[in-house]
């Protein structure tokens, strides 16, 4: 019996994208105030897709204008968020709609002892080892990967909350190291890498990222737009970190307290606080 070869297939992937809020119409100041984000940022953007959010934009944009800057700066934008009349003008330049679902509120509780919410432990969490299948140039690795149909499943998120520890998303565990090169995404769920993230890598997470080694390279809590989620490193020394779309480039000398010392970095006012952790 001869199978036949499909000349195509479909399969469903993740891909982590940026996502630029746009909180004007005026294209100038835009493409200006574009032009001094990447200087600061320096090339750690260049060649990440872009989905551009017009939904706090009123009046119309000059989109075939703030599509050449995209452009200029090496940011792909591969969809767009808007209505009405910016949301014409930007298919009428190529652009797909995109529905970016936002994660669901999450705050975060009151710090408590871990006596007293230690329960014992019942099973082990997956340890994956970090490869080189999560490189930056392939499709982000999601918390649910298990084949098509683990993907797909993953993608359904259920509007009221969890009873059970099967219908939660499990934590990622990634046993490192994560090398320049190599990221790693934690879909719908928190991240833990056991390793060294090195300068160069990447890891990214809908919800918290521990790191118990030295976090030398980027991390991205909150993908989906967490306020809540935070950053906990046991070796403070990255190039930047992110909070629910809010970043800081790290390229000036920490201090003492701080530098290559456990911290966490939490959202606070739509501003990235680094404290030492235990303070």
């Amino acid at each position: 019996m001869t199978t036949e070869l499909s000349p195509l297939e479909f399969k469903s992937a993740t891909l982590y994208a940026i996502r630029v809020v746009l909180q004007l119409a005026d294209t100038k100041e835009l493409i200006l105030a574009l032009k001094k984000r990447m200087a600061d940022a320096g090339a750690f953007f260049e060649n990440e897709p872009v989905v551009i959010d017009a939904m706090r934009v009123d009046d119309v944009i000059d989109w075939a204008a703030l599509l050449e800057a995209f452009k200029k700066h090496k940011l792909p934008v591969i969809g767009v968020v808007a209505q009405g009349d910016n949301l014409i003008q930007a298919q009428a330049c190529g652009l797909t709609p995109v529905d970016l679902s936002a994660a669901p509120a999450r705050h975060a509780s009151d710090t408590q002892t871990a006596a007293s919410v230690a329960e014992p432990v019942t099973a082990s969490l997956p340890t994956p080892a970090a490869s080189e299948e999560n490189s930056i140039n392939e499709p982000a690795v999601s918390a649910n990967t298990n084949g098509d149909a683990a993907n797909d499943a993953a993608s359904q998120r259920a509007d009221s909350v969890p009873t059970s520890a099967a219908s939660a998303a499990p934590t990622m565990v990634i046993k490192g190291p994560l090398r320049s090169g190599q990221r790693v995404y934690a879909r719908s769920s928190d991240l833990i890498v056991m390793g060294v993230v090195s300068r160069g890598a990447e890891v990214i997470a809908d919800g918290n990222i521990h790191i118990y080694g030295p976090l030398r390279g980027k991390a991205m809590a909150g993908a989906r737009g967490d306020a809540a989620a935070r950053i906990f490193t046991t070796g403070f020394d990255a190039e930047l970190v992110a909070i629910a779309g809010i970043y800081r480039v790290v390229d000036t000398k920490l201090s003492a307290e701080l530098h290559q010392k456990p911290v966490v970095i939490q959202l606070e006012k739509d501003a990235l606080h680094i404290n030492a952790l235990g303070q």
